[in-house]
């Protein structure tokens, strides 16, 4: 007999990857100088407010940013509205949103423990940079 737990849907993951570690910094060129210090290349920009940087073993990114937000990790998930319909519906709590980021839609939701699961989709496409770095817009979505 098994003693793994049974899940009820095992053929359609809803987290799809790790997209980004958010810290939330004071001065956005102060905080792109420490972590370029410790070797973290600078891939996109947007102005004095926000900046992502590379992890060079994974496509994930560290996204710094000057928001009054806490430090999050975002799960990519197809959609937002359906990642909150299978959450909620498997006991888990919407705490805030969804509504529209820069990528496409964001939501943080609460598992049955309290823990966030912090949700976005790239509905509207991803970034699309300048040589420099600089956003310019989105790529078109797959």
């Amino acid at each position: 007999m098994s003693t793994k737990p049974k899940t009820e849907d095992t053929s359609d993951p809803l987290f799809r990857k790790l997209d980004c570690y958010s810290l939330p910094v004071e001065n956005l060129d102060s905080a792109i100088a420490f972590y370029g210090a410790l070797g973290h290349q600078l891939i996109w920009r947007e102005g004095s407010h926000a900046a992502g940087l590379r992890l060079p073993d994974s496509d994930a990114e560290i996204v710094l940013h000057t928001d009054n937000r806490p430090i999050e990790t975002y799960f990519l998930v197809e959609s937002v509205p359906k990642a909150i319909g299978r959450i909620t519906q498997a006991g888990g709590k919407l705490e805030i949103g969804p509504f529209e980021i820069q990528v496409g839609l964001y939501a943080l939701l609460r598992d049955p423990w309290n823990n966030p699961l912090v949700t976005l989709d790239f509905s509207k496409g991803t970034l699309e940079t300048d040589s420099d770095g600089n956003v310019i817009g989105n790529r078109e979505p797959d």
